[in-house]
């Protein structure tokens, strides 16, 4: 088989067919993953911002109707709540917003990508954490780890920069104590003209990274189709176009037998064109020398 030209030919051009879109799919979905990861990072950081503005105007709005002062939005005195570990606290205003924010980080968790959705003071000190993350105390230290993480201080290095941020979508990869990888993107929490803290989100890479397997798997998908259509493509016409060579070396080996009555006509101007017409001249030579032969 591998000594039929098409078949080379073939061979040939869909091996170089096979490089060119190995290359360009991965280039494609090196590019497309990149933009994916961006897009993803681009709505997390409309969340916070969005989470941000909400907090800090529902302090202010508070501050104004006088549910407690400024002062009292500002209360770093936190008050231990006895019996629990890690140790959680309360502050003069944490109530209020167990009501008043809530529903609103709530409203964050409804994007898959996004784990947490917090406001935090300037100390990381977290008054109310999501509804998932608020199930009630077992006694279970691993278990209340993941399941009740409100009003605890998260001061470690990427929750302490997280809330004493001053810039719009600050983005850091977050180790949580739960073992979960992220990122977090915070934006400073304004109130009355002061830095209060910050609205935290915590996005998820795992679900970033599966987003992009599938994109892979689905590009990956796409280019395989296209290379065996391709390659298909490429052996039908090949065989389609070398057609005629193949005839041709019949009509040789005919001559080479000494027939040579049966007109060759070229069909066409391009190279094997020009083989049948210098085929058709050495018809006519043999025939004519036979002749000759035959006539003394």
């Amino acid at each position: 088989m591998f000594n039929k030209i098409g078949v080379k030919v073939a061979v040939l051009v869909n091996l170089v067919l096979f490089i060119v879109i190995a290359a360009g799919s991965s280039y494609l979905i090196m590019q497309q993953s990149q933009s994916l990861e961006n897009q993803l990072l681009e709505r997390g950081r409309m969340e916070s911002l969005i989470g941000a503005k909400q907090v800090g105007k529902i302090l202010e709005e508070a501050i104004d109707n006088g549910v407690f002062s400024v002062k009292d939005a500002f209360d770093t005195n936190y008050e231990p709540i006895p019996g629990v570990d890690p140790p959680k606290f309360h502050t003069l205003y944490d109530f209020y917003l167990d009501k008043a924010i809530l529903s609103i980080e709530d409203e964050f968790l409804k994007d898959p990508s996004v784990v947490f959705a917090v406001a935090v003071d300037r100390n990381g000190y977290l008054p109310t954490h999501n509804t998932r993350y608020q199930q009630p105390l077992t006694g279970d230290q691993q278990k209340d780890l993941v399941g009740n993480r409100t009003k605890r201080m998260f001061n470690d290095p990427v929750g302490l920069k997280a809330a004493q941020n001053q810039v719009e979508a600050f983005r850091q990869v977050y180790n949580r104590d739960t073992g979960e990888t992220m990122w977090d993107i915070s934006t400073p929490i304004i109130v009355k003209g002061k830095h209060w803290g910050a609205f935290r989100i915590g996005f998820s890479l795992d679900k970033t990274v599966l987003a992009q397997s599938k994109l892979k798997l689905t590009l990956i998908a796409i280019m395989g189709s296209v290379l065996v259509i391709s390659l298909i493509a490429v052996f039908l016409v090949v065989s389609l176009v070398l057609k005629p060579l193949q005839e041709l070396t019949i009509v040789a080996g005919e001559l080479a037998d000494g027939k040579v009555e049966q007109t060759i006509v070229p069909r066409s101007k391009d190279e094997i064109g020009e083989l049948a017409d210098v085929l058709e001249r050495l018809r006519l030579s043999l025939k004519m020398a036979m002749d000759r032969l035959t006539r003394k």
